[in-house]
Protein backbone atom coordinates (compact mmCIF):
# COMPACT_ATOMS: atom_id res chain seq x y z
CA UNK A 1 0.00 0.00 0.00
CA UNK A 2 1.84 2.88 -1.49
CA UNK A 3 -0.18 5.42 -3.21
CA UNK A 4 -2.63 7.28 -1.40
CA UNK A 5 -5.82 9.58 -2.57
CA UNK A 6 -6.53 12.53 0.19
CA UNK A 7 -9.93 14.11 0.76
CA UNK A 8 -10.09 16.45 2.18
CA UNK A 9 -13.44 18.09 3.63
CA UNK A 10 -12.12 22.02 2.81
CA UNK A 11 -14.92 23.04 5.50
CA UNK A 12 -13.79 20.76 8.32
CA UNK A 13 -9.86 21.30 7.59
CA UNK A 14 -10.24 24.97 6.76
CA UNK A 15 -6.23 25.64 6.42
CA UNK A 16 -5.54 21.67 5.76
CA UNK A 17 -3.24 21.76 8.49
CA UNK A 18 -4.65 18.10 9.69
CA UNK A 19 -4.47 17.68 5.57
CA UNK A 20 -0.57 18.86 5.48
CA UNK A 21 -0.10 16.87 8.96
CA UNK A 22 -1.19 13.73 7.22
CA UNK A 23 0.38 14.42 4.03
CA UNK A 24 4.18 14.99 5.91
CA UNK A 25 3.46 11.04 7.99
CA UNK A 26 3.11 9.51 4.26
CA UNK A 27 5.95 11.15 2.58
CA UNK A 28 8.35 10.63 4.97
CA UNK A 29 7.63 6.96 4.95
CA UNK A 30 8.21 7.14 1.30
CA UNK A 31 4.40 6.75 0.42
CA UNK A 32 3.17 8.81 -2.59
CA UNK A 33 -0.12 11.13 -1.65
CA UNK A 34 -2.27 12.60 -4.30
CA UNK A 35 -4.57 15.30 -3.18
CA UNK A 36 -8.05 15.04 -4.78
CA UNK A 37 -9.13 17.77 -7.25
CA UNK A 38 -12.42 19.84 -6.39
CA UNK A 39 -14.40 22.12 -8.55
CA UNK A 40 -15.74 25.14 -7.77
CA UNK A 41 -18.88 23.82 -6.25
CA UNK A 42 -16.48 21.83 -3.81
CA UNK A 43 -17.48 18.38 -5.30
CA UNK A 44 -14.96 15.62 -6.45
CA UNK A 45 -13.93 15.61 -9.96
CA UNK A 46 -13.96 11.65 -10.43
CA UNK A 47 -12.18 11.93 -13.28
CA UNK A 48 -9.37 13.32 -12.07
CA UNK A 49 -8.76 9.88 -9.77
CA UNK A 50 -6.01 8.07 -10.78
CA UNK A 51 -6.59 4.46 -11.32
CA UNK A 52 -4.32 2.63 -9.24
CA UNK A 53 -4.88 3.61 -5.31
CA UNK A 54 -3.51 1.73 -2.06
CA UNK A 55 -5.94 3.66 0.12
CA UNK A 56 -8.16 6.49 0.63
CA UNK A 57 -7.80 8.61 3.30
CA UNK A 58 -10.64 11.02 4.19
CA UNK A 59 -10.44 13.65 6.39
CA UNK A 60 -13.83 15.03 7.62
CA UNK A 61 -16.79 13.33 9.03
CA UNK A 62 -19.41 10.23 8.22
CA UNK A 63 -20.86 12.67 5.40
CA UNK A 64 -17.24 13.22 3.47
CA UNK A 65 -16.45 9.32 3.83
CA UNK A 66 -19.51 8.46 2.33
CA UNK A 67 -19.39 10.71 -0.47
CA UNK A 68 -15.97 8.70 -0.93
CA UNK A 69 -17.73 5.42 -1.18
CA UNK A 70 -20.01 6.50 -3.54
CA UNK A 71 -17.56 7.38 -5.72
CA UNK A 72 -15.20 4.56 -5.21
CA UNK A 73 -17.87 2.19 -6.16
CA UNK A 74 -16.68 -0.96 -8.00
CA UNK A 75 -13.01 -0.11 -7.04
CA UNK A 76 -12.19 -2.04 -3.96
CA UNK A 77 -10.17 0.67 -2.49
CA UNK A 78 -10.49 0.54 1.49
CA UNK A 79 -10.88 3.75 3.26
CA UNK A 80 -9.90 5.33 6.38
CA UNK A 81 -11.39 8.48 8.07
CA UNK A 82 -10.65 10.95 9.99
CA UNK A 83 -13.28 12.52 12.17
CA UNK A 84 -13.13 16.12 11.99
CA UNK A 85 -17.17 15.81 12.16
CA UNK A 86 -20.08 14.93 15.34
CA UNK A 87 -20.58 11.86 16.11
CA UNK A 88 -18.22 10.12 13.41
CA UNK A 89 -19.45 6.43 13.12
CA UNK A 90 -17.51 6.08 10.19
CA UNK A 91 -14.62 7.99 10.49
CA UNK A 92 -12.76 6.22 13.01
CA UNK A 93 -9.49 8.25 13.88
CA UNK A 94 -9.67 11.29 16.11
CA UNK A 95 -7.33 14.28 15.04
CA UNK A 96 -5.92 13.51 18.26
CA UNK A 97 -4.62 10.31 17.84
CA UNK A 98 -3.27 11.09 14.52
CA UNK A 99 0.27 10.17 14.85
CA UNK A 100 -0.08 6.82 16.78
CA UNK A 101 -2.97 5.76 14.56
CA UNK A 102 -0.49 6.60 11.19
CA UNK A 103 2.60 4.51 12.77
CA UNK A 104 0.15 1.72 13.00
CA UNK A 105 -1.44 1.59 10.03
CA UNK A 106 2.90 1.89 8.18
CA UNK A 107 3.63 -1.44 10.46
CA UNK A 108 0.34 -2.75 8.52
CA UNK A 109 -1.55 -3.52 11.93
CA UNK A 110 -5.00 -2.82 10.86
CA UNK A 111 -8.16 -4.71 9.02
CA UNK A 112 -10.44 -4.45 6.88
CA UNK A 113 -14.30 -4.43 7.24
CA UNK A 114 -16.71 -4.92 4.46
CA UNK A 115 -19.95 -2.81 4.33
CA UNK A 116 -22.82 -3.42 1.73
CA UNK A 117 -24.07 -0.99 -0.77
CA UNK A 118 -28.07 -0.43 -2.02
CA UNK A 119 -28.31 -0.30 -5.76
CA UNK A 120 -31.31 1.65 -6.68
CA UNK A 121 -32.49 0.95 -10.68
CA UNK A 122 -35.02 3.08 -12.44
CA UNK A 123 -37.54 2.36 -14.94
CA UNK A 124 -35.24 3.73 -17.87
CA UNK A 125 -32.13 1.47 -16.89
CA UNK A 126 -30.21 3.96 -14.59
CA UNK A 127 -29.03 3.21 -11.24
CA UNK A 128 -27.07 4.50 -8.39
CA UNK A 129 -25.99 3.75 -5.50
CA UNK A 130 -25.62 4.04 -1.30
CA UNK A 131 -23.79 3.27 1.58
CA UNK A 132 -25.98 4.72 4.13
CA UNK A 133 -29.97 4.91 2.71
CA UNK A 134 -32.00 5.14 -0.02
CA UNK A 135 -34.80 7.66 0.52
CA UNK A 136 -38.31 8.02 -1.01
CA UNK A 137 -39.87 11.77 0.17
CA UNK A 138 -42.49 13.99 -0.68
CA UNK A 139 -41.27 16.58 -3.57
CA UNK A 140 -42.49 20.43 -3.12
CA UNK A 141 -45.89 21.21 -0.45
CA UNK A 142 -46.68 19.71 2.83
CA UNK A 143 -48.09 16.54 2.01
CA UNK A 144 -48.70 12.91 2.51
CA UNK A 145 -47.38 10.61 -0.68
CA UNK A 146 -49.16 7.17 -1.48
CA UNK A 147 -46.86 4.32 -2.57
CA UNK A 148 -46.90 0.68 -3.18
CA UNK A 149 -44.05 -2.09 -1.78
CA UNK A 150 -43.63 -5.03 -3.31
CA UNK A 151 -40.99 -7.45 -2.04
CA UNK A 152 -39.59 -10.28 -4.56
CA UNK A 153 -42.77 -9.66 -6.90
CA UNK A 154 -45.39 -9.85 -3.79
CA UNK A 155 -47.25 -6.63 -2.68
CA UNK A 156 -46.28 -6.14 1.33
CA UNK A 157 -48.12 -3.29 1.96
CA UNK A 158 -49.59 0.40 0.53
CA UNK A 159 -48.35 3.37 2.43
CA UNK A 160 -49.87 6.90 3.31
CA UNK A 161 -46.64 8.53 4.49
CA UNK A 162 -44.32 11.63 4.22
CA UNK A 163 -41.89 8.99 2.72
CA UNK A 164 -40.01 5.81 3.72
CA UNK A 165 -36.45 4.74 4.23
CA UNK A 166 -34.59 1.94 2.53
CA UNK A 167 -31.47 1.60 5.13
CA UNK A 168 -28.37 -0.49 5.21
CA UNK A 169 -26.58 -1.69 8.68
CA UNK A 170 -24.14 0.78 8.37
CA UNK A 171 -27.31 3.74 7.66
CA UNK A 172 -29.28 2.54 10.52
CA UNK A 173 -27.68 4.75 12.74
CA UNK A 174 -28.28 7.94 10.68
CA UNK A 175 -31.59 9.04 9.56
CA UNK A 176 -33.17 5.41 9.75
CA UNK A 177 -32.62 5.94 13.76
CA UNK A 178 -34.25 9.45 13.75
CA UNK A 179 -37.20 8.17 12.19
CA UNK A 180 -37.69 5.51 15.04
CA UNK A 181 -36.20 2.35 13.07
CA UNK A 182 -33.58 -0.03 14.88
CA UNK A 183 -30.31 -0.09 14.96
CA UNK A 184 -27.93 -2.77 13.33
CA UNK A 185 -24.77 -4.36 13.80
CA UNK A 186 -23.12 -2.42 10.61
CA UNK A 187 -21.22 -5.55 9.54
CA UNK A 188 -24.68 -7.68 8.95
CA UNK A 189 -26.05 -8.00 5.40
CA UNK A 190 -30.01 -7.04 5.53
CA UNK A 191 -32.08 -4.38 4.79
CA UNK A 192 -34.15 -2.27 6.93
CA UNK A 193 -37.34 -0.19 5.75
CA UNK A 194 -38.74 2.73 7.54
CA UNK A 195 -41.96 5.06 6.69
CA UNK A 196 -41.49 8.15 7.19
CA UNK A 197 -44.34 9.72 9.47
CA UNK A 198 -46.68 6.87 8.10
CA UNK A 199 -50.57 7.82 8.73
CA UNK A 200 -51.61 4.85 9.91
CA UNK A 201 -51.80 2.69 13.26
CA UNK A 202 -48.82 0.19 11.78
CA UNK A 203 -45.56 2.28 11.13
CA UNK A 204 -43.05 -0.46 12.37
CA UNK A 205 -39.71 -0.74 10.49
CA UNK A 206 -39.42 -3.94 8.62
CA UNK A 207 -36.36 -5.99 8.47
CA UNK A 208 -35.37 -7.90 5.03
CA UNK A 209 -32.96 -10.50 3.95
CA UNK A 210 -30.26 -8.79 1.79
CA UNK A 211 -30.92 -11.25 -0.73
CA UNK A 212 -34.68 -9.83 -1.22
CA UNK A 213 -35.86 -7.10 -3.76
CA UNK A 214 -37.49 -4.21 -3.33
CA UNK A 215 -40.25 -2.25 -5.96
CA UNK A 216 -41.44 1.34 -4.85
CA UNK A 217 -44.23 2.08 -6.88
CA UNK A 218 -45.53 5.52 -6.89
CA UNK A 219 -48.98 5.87 -6.65
CA UNK A 220 -51.79 8.76 -7.46
CA UNK A 221 -51.79 12.05 -5.57
CA UNK A 222 -54.76 13.77 -3.89
CA UNK A 223 -58.28 13.51 -6.18
CA UNK A 224 -56.19 11.44 -8.31
CA UNK A 225 -53.49 14.11 -9.29
CA UNK A 226 -50.11 12.95 -10.56
CA UNK A 227 -47.78 12.96 -7.72
CA UNK A 228 -44.13 13.97 -7.25
CA UNK A 229 -41.95 12.03 -5.20
CA UNK A 230 -38.03 12.56 -4.62
CA UNK A 231 -35.36 9.74 -4.43
CA UNK A 232 -32.25 10.24 -2.78
CA UNK A 233 -29.31 8.25 -2.02
CA UNK A 234 -27.04 9.47 0.98
CA UNK A 235 -28.65 12.64 0.92
CA UNK A 236 -26.54 13.91 -2.02
CA UNK A 237 -28.12 12.75 -6.03
CA UNK A 238 -31.76 13.03 -6.50
CA UNK A 239 -34.11 11.79 -8.94
CA UNK A 240 -37.63 12.65 -9.29
CA UNK A 241 -40.24 10.29 -9.71
CA UNK A 242 -43.92 10.25 -10.66
CA UNK A 243 -47.02 8.39 -10.73
CA UNK A 244 -46.71 4.36 -11.68
CA UNK A 245 -43.13 5.02 -11.90
CA UNK A 246 -40.99 2.82 -10.09
CA UNK A 247 -37.59 2.35 -8.22
CA UNK A 248 -36.09 -1.49 -7.87
CA UNK A 249 -33.46 -1.36 -4.71
CA UNK A 250 -31.61 -4.65 -3.86
CA UNK A 251 -28.48 -5.32 -2.22
CA UNK A 252 -25.55 -3.83 -4.78
CA UNK A 253 -22.33 -6.83 -5.79
CA UNK A 254 -19.82 -4.10 -4.67
CA UNK A 255 -18.89 -2.96 -1.33
CA UNK A 256 -17.42 -0.17 0.93
CA UNK A 257 -13.95 -1.75 1.99
CA UNK A 258 -13.31 0.55 5.62
CA UNK A 259 -10.01 0.41 7.30
CA UNK A 260 -10.20 -0.46 11.20
CA UNK A 261 -7.02 0.30 13.43
CA UNK A 262 -8.58 -0.60 16.55
CA UNK A 263 -10.18 -3.47 18.30
CA UNK A 264 -13.21 -1.67 19.87
CA UNK A 265 -16.63 -3.43 19.50
CA UNK A 266 -19.58 -1.72 18.02
CA UNK A 267 -21.30 -2.09 20.82
CA UNK A 268 -18.62 -0.32 22.82
CA UNK A 269 -18.06 2.31 19.75
CA UNK A 270 -22.51 2.91 19.96
CA UNK A 271 -21.93 3.18 23.72
CA UNK A 272 -20.13 6.27 23.78
CA UNK A 273 -21.06 7.86 20.90
CA UNK A 274 -24.82 7.80 21.99
CA UNK A 275 -23.62 8.96 25.64
CA UNK A 276 -26.09 11.39 27.02
CA UNK A 277 -27.88 11.71 23.46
Amino acid sequence: MDRFLIVTNDGKDKDHAITNQIMNLLESAGKECILCKKDENKKIIRDSVPAEIGCAIVIGGDGSLIEVARMLWKREVPILGINMGTLGYLTEVEVTHIDEAFQQMLKGDYTFEKRMMLQGIFDDGSCDVSLNDIVVSRKGELRVIHFRLYVNGELLNSYEADGVILSTPTGSTAYNLSAGGPIVEPTASLIVITPICSHALNTSSIVLSAEDEIVIEIGEGRNDSEEEVFVTFDGADTVVLRTKDRVTVKKSEASTTIMKLSNISFLETLRRKMKGN
